[in-house]
């Protein structure tokens, strides 16, 4: 009897052990966000796509639980330590919210964003800025009571953003709200304890942390810095011998001279080979996937909410007077549109190629000299020749490499050891001197000015080229107005993946140019909002 009762209490430990000891080995996501789930089973998918990665599912999953145990979990044990229950409901409805931003983003039509609309608002942003700098200390700025941030936030106003570039907490706050609430089931977002604390986690992270930092102009330039790369190191000159002799050397040079040409000939040779074999592989792929991967017209037709036609051309401002952004700030309503599909006419394809283009020549002003006048509008002429395949390419290599599943899965991993070095959130960056940020702006000065051949680099900045770069870097090198061109951004971003946060509503059957534009008192006026628009003033003749 002894011995049976030692044998039975061993075999509890060695189960009790072994749980503890698998416990131990779960993930950190396991333990968190889903502790009912057996040790040895998987973790439930997280995307819907069928091509996701297992390690996608398990790495977004683990960046989750690290936000949640560092800007939750340290409170909510204060309130309560055997709640096991609240971070896996907080799952619950992130999950909802992640796969409806997945096919949200799929059925959106992220071309015409990243090469339309981002140029124009990067091109809008240096022709604002280099209008309203001059401006200062003339009468234009009431005798320089102006500074540059309140005269550009004359060019770009936005209900986001004070005269002083300070950000509203309640606009982005609104509108994660609206987001929230097309995201989830009504009865995942009639609760406000869950839809809050995921709604004030995601501001902290875009208000606090990212907004701030991003819009700072020694980040823009160390980032640019850092993805030109370290300058190449400078071979030390070889001394030449001083016991060479006469014929024998001669012959010697002359073979080596001999070798290198050939092995420089050949190297050529391959080089060229393989760029054409992979370039007809590209050309190959292309026009494979043309018809059947994210074409824009079927994906526009298919997104609910989806403006007139008129709101999805490219519109790139030219810098002849300056305007209004091209994508102006979005009012956002209480009470958002029925997720019924407004019939669309199906658009011509868009030229993604115009707004790279001329976002390019605005920031090396190229249209100020003459040479560099000559080679864009023979590049523009180039690629207008063949718009059609440059198309199909940028979409191609924006779907299957920029947002391909390595790419990503490498953004989240970047994302986590960055976030939680150690685990936990780590300390703030200290921010570099005055010193150290004009230390930083010339080296990057001084980087591309290496980096660019003397032919290339005539065409582009001209006979100055340090005088060339500092006025391309001046447009943003203020904290205040990159932050109308972030906050900008953002609402082409969000317009883009919930387009009909952009609409009045249902029962409104307005057609404006731009669908970011929502005015008050126009629920009962007949007309379209860019009729009652152009009796109103404009930013510029205000300014002038």
């Amino acid at each position: 009897m002894p011995a049976a009762t030692h044998s039975a209490r061993s075999t509890t430990a060695s189960l009790a052990s072994t749980n503890a000891r698998q416990q131990q080995q779960a993930s950190l996501a396991k333990r968190l966000l889903f502790p009912n789930i057996p040790p040895g089973a998987d973790l439930p998918p997280l995307f819907l796509s069928p091509a996701c990665p297992s390690e996608l599912h398990a790495e977004v999953y683990d960046l989750i639980a690290l936000s949640l145990r560092a800007y939750v979990n340290t409170w909510w044990t204060k309130i309560t330590r055997y709640d096991k229950e609240f971070l896996p409901q907080l799952t619950k409805v992130l999950v909802h919210v992640i796969r409806a931003l997945e096919q949200r983003i799929l059925s959106a039509d992220l071309s015409t964003l990243v090469f339309c609309d981002v140029p124009a608002l990067v091109t809008e942003h240096f022709i604002d800025y280099r209008h309203a700098a001059p401006k200062v200390s003339t009468a234009y700025a009431t005798g320089g009571a102006y500074t540059v941030p309140q005269l550009f936030h004359l060019f770009q106003p936005h209900l986001a953003i004070s005269p002083e570039g300070n950000i509203d907490e309640e606009y982005f706050r609104h509108a994660l709200d609206l987001v929230l609430k097309i995201c989830l089931p009504p009865e995942d977002y009639a609760p406000d304890v869950e839809r809050y604390i995921i709604r004030e986690v995601l501001l902290k992270l875009i208000v606090k942390d990212i907004i701030p930092r991003v819009t700072q102009p020694w980040f823009i330039q160390q980032t640019v810095l850092d993805l030109l790369g370290p300058p190449p190191e400078k071979q030390p000159p070889h001394a030449s011998s001083s016991n060479s002799h006469g014929h024998f050397s001669q012959l010697s040079n002359l073979i080596v001279l001999l070798l290198s040409a050939i092995q420089s000939l050949s190297g050529t040779c391959l080089a060229l080979i393989h760029a054409y074999k992979q370039a007809i592989s590209t050309i190959k792929l292309v026009n494979e996937s043309t018809a059947t991967k994210h074409p824009t017209t079927a994906s526009n037709a298919s997104r609910p909410g989806v403006p007139s036609s008129e709101a999805q051309k490219c519109t790139i401002p030219m810098s002849g007077t300056p305007s209004s952004s091209p994508v102006p700030s979005m009012t956002l309503l209480q009470e958002t549109s029925e997720r019924s599909p407004i019939p669309t006419v199906v658009d011509p394809p868009n030229d993604f190629v115009r707004g790279p283009l001329v976002m390019f020549c605005e920031i090396f002003r190229l249209h100020w000299r003459f040479s560099g006048a000559i080679a864009f509008n023979f590049l523009f002429m180039l690629c207008t020749c063949f718009r059609t395949f440059i198309n199909n390419l940028l979409s191609y290599v924006l779907y299957n490499r920029a947002l391909s599943f390595p790419s990503i899965l490498s953004l989240v991993r970047l994302s986590k050891r960055t976030l939680f070095p150690n685990g936990y959130p780590g300390p703030p960056p200290v921010d570099p001197t005055p010193e150290e940020q004009a230390m930083i702006r010339r080296r990057l000065i001084r980087r591309v000015s290496e980096m660019l051949p003397v032919p290339i680099s005539a065409i582009l900045l001209g006979s100055s080229p340090v005088v060339s770069l500092e006025a391309i870097i001046d447009p943003l090198d203020d904290h205040a107005c990159n932050t109308h061109l972030v906050v900008l951004l953002f609402d082409a971003m969000l317009l883009t993946v919930f387009p009909e946060l952009g609409i009045q509503g249902s029962s409104s059957k307005v057609a404006t140019e731009h669908p970011g534009i929502l005015m008050e008192g126009l629920e009962d006026e007949e007309g379209d909002v860019g009729s009652v628009a152009e009796g109103l003033p404009s930013p510029s003749s205000l300014v002038e």
